[in-house]
Formats: C-alpha cells, structure tokens, sequence
C-alpha cells in the first residue's frame, strides 16, 4: 500500500545524479564570460537552483548578464552535458514498484521541460511518469513553487493529503509547503541534511531503499 497517491520527483539530485554534465556546462559559460573555473567541484552549487539566479548568486552577474550566461550553458548541455549524467542506484526499482502500486508519478522540475523529457527518454525512464512539468526556456516558471503548482492544475490533483513532492534541496521543500503539500528531502543528492531540515523538510532520508519505505 502506497502512503501517497500522487508523487511527484525532482530531477536532478534525486532521480539522476546529472553532476558531470551540469558543472562542465557551467564551466563553459563561464569560460565564454570571461572567468576560468577548472575546479568543477565548485559549481556542484549550481544543482538544483534555477540557473540564472545562481550565476546572479554566486558571481555576481546582473541579470542581462545572468541569461546571457544560461544560453551559453545550453549550448554544452543541450549537445553533450544533459547525458553526462547517470540514473541514481535504486531508482528504476522504485519507479516500477510505486507504479504497479498505483502510485501517479510527476516530474516536477526546475529544468526546461523540453531538456527534462529528453533526459528521461534517454535513460528509459519517462514510461512511469504521467507527465513531465518544468521551466519554460524564456526563464519562466523556474521558481519550484510555480512549478509545482502548474503541476497540480494540469494534473488537476485536489487530495492534497495524498500528495508530496520529493528532492534534495531546499527550493523542492519550500515550493512544497508553498503549495500545501508534503516534502521529502533526500540527501543523496546535493542538499545535504541541514538544508533540507531547515527549510523544514517533512522527512528525511538518506538513501533510495529508505525512500521506498516511507512511500511503501
């Protein structure tokens, strides 16, 4: 028996781990910016948050800077970044079993939606979700909250009870709450229990296998 009916996953960060792919994307921005970064270790920060808030974040571009930045960054990541990336342990088991549940899975994420269904098509994952909702690629609708609510309306989810958002950072707990419903952090992924425990994450887990037994 299923905890939630309706389960909708972040992408990256819980279901792949995209670190590869993400940072060398971020390092040819910055590179066509004018700003040499040859430890890709230091943008594993860019995971997860909407990019152009990021590069606003954490150097300081301002904002005609920022999306300039983000198309650099899809010119790797749509040729090669966005498959230098690999489905987490565990993961495909999980799918399968909540939905021969019947569990209805959604992806809801801050990526473009046309690069988070090719991400899945690659790694023969989209099957088990019934649908795919992320950002527009004019840099709409990136903030979690707005995602998830669009989410909710094409879905057209009312048990709000039977429904939670799972990821690893403090924007998927955040837009979460923001839309009533529950959150589970995971820090396998990039966010780490502090940050997820502070934005005040329903529950935490560590691994894929504890994640299954708290949705089963």
């Amino acid at each position: 028996m299923l905890r939630y009916k309706n389960i909708l996953f972040d992408l990256d960060g819980t279901l792949t781990d995209p670190k590869v792919g993400i940072t060398k994307s971020v390092q040819y921005a910055l590179n066509k910016m004018g700003i040499k970064e040859d430890d890709l270790d230091k943008l594993t920060k860019f995971i997860g948050p909407p990019l152009a808030h990021s590069f606003m974040e954490f150097y300081n571009f301002n904002e005609k800077e920022a999306y300039q930045a983000v198309e650099f960054y899809r010119e790797y990541f749509a040729c090669r970044g966005m498959y230098e990336n690999q489905v987490y342990e565990g993961i495909r088991g999980l799918l399968d079993k909540l939905c021969r549940k019947g569990g209805r899975l959604i992806v809801a994420t801050s990526k473009p939606t046309v690069f988070a269904r090719k991400i899945l098509e690659h790694f023969n994952l989209i099957h088990y979700f019934a649908d795919v909702i992320g950002s527009n690629l004019d840099g709409t609708r990136v903030d979690k909250g707005e995602v998830l609510k669009e989410a909710l309306r094409v879905m057209d989810i009312k048990d709000l009870e039977k429904t939670v958002m799972i990821g690893d950072r403090k924007h998927d707990v955040i837009g979460a709450h923001r839309n009533n419903i529950k959150a589970i952090g995971v820090i396998y992924g990039y966010g780490g229990r502090e940050e997820l425990e502070k934005a005040g994450a329903d529950y935490v887990v560590s691994t894929v296998k504890e994640l299954e037994n708290l949705l089963i």
